[in-house]
């Protein structure tokens, strides 16, 4: 009778043991499906994490490659003065996207009323970009080398030893933060296809060095550190995202670094999404609180972080301490960490 017993109470203890383990996997092939679209080097896996105000969480870890496979990336500068918008990509100016065409490229000391702007040979009318990983290196970067002022700059994807794999970990359910969360270092999000939805692109650091960084239709370009990522969300991504359900606020594109969906910057009849908080977030019965991608021009895919971040790792083997990592409150449009890159 003491070992049936014992084996009762024993069973009974283990339930909630066997309901965590069930919905965890779950949870982990919503999120494999949810990415089956990306370039996943391994994961997702649920692993112990501490977040960006120092809770300790449960995450998931994903390894992906920053390689896009709903379109190809660029392009992103023209090569001459002639060329049209099919030549190059976009940038941001007021608010709004604009064609890095030909044209675009002579009226930059007219748009920026500054005469030191000449990124062409006015005789040949051929444009400077940088073409190779040592120029990449040099000009994309805040601290332009001054031997790349007056470029166009690009990184271009074949010219890296390999694409860049990154490790994405991040809370499984929200957690409450007591200030909101810069996207700066650790970047918004992560787009479905497995491409990084960073913070906001160092446009006056760029501006500055007399360098226009384009992004390519599809609001992305590339660096050398963490390869191809958005700045802005575009019609490329809206249109290959999965329905979930999310009826009037549209199909998710994406996961926030604390674990919220992000959705597009329109509701699915084409509105404006109503009362978004400063980090672009509201809401509503069916999905709960989410966030809605910022409009193409903006410089900021997500305006904050209402809840706590996880991180992004080069290591696939290490350990996610977001509160390390010098994350901190900040507000909308917060910048820093050595990813602040163009």
């Amino acid at each position: 009778m003491t070992i049936r017993t014992t084996c009762v109470f024993a069973a009974l203890a283990s339930l909630p043991t066997i309901g965590v383990a069930q919905e965890n996997d779950d949870r982990l092939q919503n999120i494999a499906h949810f990415f089956e679209g990306a370039d996943v080097v391994s994961g997702p896996e649920i692993v112990e994490c501490t977040l960006s105000e120092g809770a300790k969480a449960d995450c998931f870890s994903i390894t992906l490659t920053a390689a896009p496979q709903g379109h190809a990336p660029g392009p992103w500068c023209p090569t001459t003065v002639s060329d049209g918008a099919e030549a190059g990509g976009i940038w941001f100016l007021d608010g709004e996207t604009v064609d890095v065409d030909g044209d675009f490229i002579t009226r930059l000391s007219e748009i920026y009323g500054d005469s030191n702007w000449q990124l062409f040979d006015p005789d040949t009318g051929k444009v400077r970009y940088t073409g190779t990983l040592e120029d990449c290196e040099a000009a994309a970067r805040p601290d332009v080398d001054p031997a790349y002022q007056n470029y166009c700059v690009q990184c271009l994807p074949e010219t890296l030893p390999e694409t860049p794999a990154m490790t994405y970990v991040i809370p499984l359910e929200p957690v409450a933060a007591e200030a909101a969360g810069r996207t700066g270092q650790n970047g918004s999000g992560l787009a479905h296809n497995g491409v990084r939805l960073d913070g906001p692109a160092p446009v006056d650091a760029i501006l500055g060095a007399y360098t226009i960084a384009p992004f390519d239709d599809c609001g992305g370009h590339v660096n050398p550190h963490v390869g191809y990522h958005y700045h802005a969300v575009t019609d490329c991504l809206d249109g290959v995202a999965q329905t979930d359900g999310a009826g009037d606020h549209g199909a998710r594109i994406g996961i926030a670094m604390d674990g919220h969906a992000i959705r597009p910057h329109l509701m699915a009849d084409g509105s404006a999404p109503a009362d978004l908080d400063q980090c672009n977030g509201h809401a509503d019965e069916t999905d709960g609180y989410h966030y809605h991608a910022g409009a193409p021009g903006s410089n900021a895919i997500l305006g904050c972080l209402t809840a706590q971040a996880g991180c992004t790792l080069n290591d696939a083997e290490g350990t996610c301490d977001a509160s390390a990592q010098g994350r901190g409150p900040g507000g909308p449009g917060g910048q820093g960490g050595p990813e602040a890159d163009q």
